[in-house]
């Protein structure tokens, strides 16, 4: 990417907090057994360094930037994708399960055919495989041969043709902002879903508006960009109205080589058609559709964090071919070959299975050792005068010596990595000393 932005993180000293994992349905654990290995307040970041540290296990809400501490933690949360066949670079392999076809179709029906056409249809769509196979047995030609992007499309009102629908469905993209009616829903979702009653705008803005992804121009090799795939890397919310009533709205981000899931809300008047569920898989299709549009290096859906404790967070792994990232090496592994391990172990290493923990470890990781080299080309914001920004090695930082600053630069920059750690910018003004 040409001219890409600068990179800047305010290292924060990590923390435990309560888990809203393991805790009674609308409320959290009573102890604070969720701990970080590292995080910070991203000021701004370009699309590409935050692709690079997803893929080293972090995660922001709003600009708050974490990576989990597994080993300590009372759930471990391992980032989860589902992507092509990497022996395969130039199709995306994603097959959506009879079930998850049978949710997508279910809902198409009732909005092209309404109420009446509820319940399942007789005439059940088909795989390629199976339609090959039928044909081979005699059976005539199927009634539906399954295609993830066509069938995404296929009762939005942009694309239909030759039928007037019985209601009027529109997905559309939109880069991350306030408005009114997005508010409203995450209160109806928080109370309705969530059993809280949370209506501060200011924790709406700050979870799901603000971003500190710097948009950045995607470079289709294709003659046109599709009107309805986005122009530029960055943060959106994806609006689902439904008669003209927003009635759902996924929080993503677009990044070089994936669709990252943030949060998804709806309203609960439709929550027997499993909307969450069609979200994964209408945001797969956008993966793939960028990716046939000329960015082959858009590969993946990443859904988070997949948390192997928690039973209502398992269906991440219902979608495949599924990887989880090892927590050590950063290396992707197929989830089938972790499964084993995650029910044997509480902490899970995927590289190196010797490594892994019967039970939370009772004490953090020692501060990590770096090479002095690499201090003296990490920088640090040094003095801001006007427009003028000066920086310098951060090892001619004050106050570096100080174990709270000193400790808190080095699980950041160990969590960042020796590459990354030499792009961003830190901003040593929010440490706590």
């Amino acid at each position: 990417m040409s001219n890409e932005p600068l990179s800047i993180l305010a290292p924060l000293r990590p923390h435990n907090s309560t888990c809203g994992y393991c805790g009674p349905p609308g409320q959290r654990s009573e102890e604070e057994t969720n701990y970080h290995r590292a995080e910070g307040l991203a000021l701004q970041l370009s699309c590409r360094v935050y692709q690079k540290m997803i893929d080293r296990g972090w995660r922001r809400s709003g600009t708050y930037c974490y990576k989990p501490d597994l080993k300590r933690s009372c759930c471990p949360q391992y980032t989860i994708k589902f992507c092509s066949d990497f022996t395969r670079l130039d199709a995306l392999q994603f097959k959506p399960s009879k079930s998850q076809r049978k949710l997508l179709n279910r809902f198409n029906r009732f909005v092209i055919h309404g109420d009446h056409r509820d319940a399942d249809d007789p005439k059940e769509e088909t795989s390629k495989e199976q339609s090959r196979s039928d044909r081979s047995k005699g059976k005539g030609k199927a009634t539906h041969v399954f295609n993830l992007v066509d069938d995404i499309h296929a009762a939005e009102s942009s694309f239909v043709r030759d039928t007037t629908p019985a209601h009027r469905f529109e997905v559309t993209l939109e880069p991350s902002s306030y408005t009114d009616e997005k508010f409203a829903l995450y209160c109806s979702y928080q109370k309705e879903i969530h059993k809280e009653d949370d209506k501060r705008a200011s924790s709406f803005r700050r979870f799901l508006v603000q971003t500190p992804l710097i948009p950045q121009t995607i470079e289709y090799a294709g003659e046109q960009r599709p009107a309805h795939l986005p122009e530029k890397y960055g943060s959106y919310h994806q609006l689902y109205r439904l008669d003209g009533e927003l009635i759902a709205m996924g929080v993503i981000d677009i990044l070089p080589n994936c669709v990252s899931s943030v949060y998804f809300m709806y309203e609960k008047k439709w929550e027997k058609f499993s909307l969450g569920k069609l979200s994964a898989l209408r945001e797969a299709s956008l993966a793939r559709e960028i990716h046939e549009a000329g960015v082959p290096d858009m590969q993946c859906l990443y859904m988070g964090f997949y948390v192997h404790s928690c039973p209502k967070m398992r269906y991440k792994g219902d979608y495949a071919p599924s990887y989880l990232a090892d927590p050590e090496e950063n290396t992707w592994h197929p989830l089938e070959r972790c499964r084993p391990l995650l029910e044997q172990n509480h902490y899970a290493c995927f590289a190196h299975p010797e490594h892994s923990l019967k039970s939370p470890a009772s004490t953090a990781d020692p501060t990590p050792e770096l090479p002095p080299e690499l201090l003296s080309v990490t920088r640090y914001i040094a003095d801001i005068e006007g427009n003028k920004v000066t920086v310098a090695p951060v090892v001619l930082a004050d106050d570096r010596n100080a174990p709270g600053m000193q400790e808190t630069i080095l699980v950041t920059l160990a969590a960042l990595g020796e590459k990354l750690a030499r792009e961003v910018l830190l901003d040593l003004s929010y440490v706590e000393l």
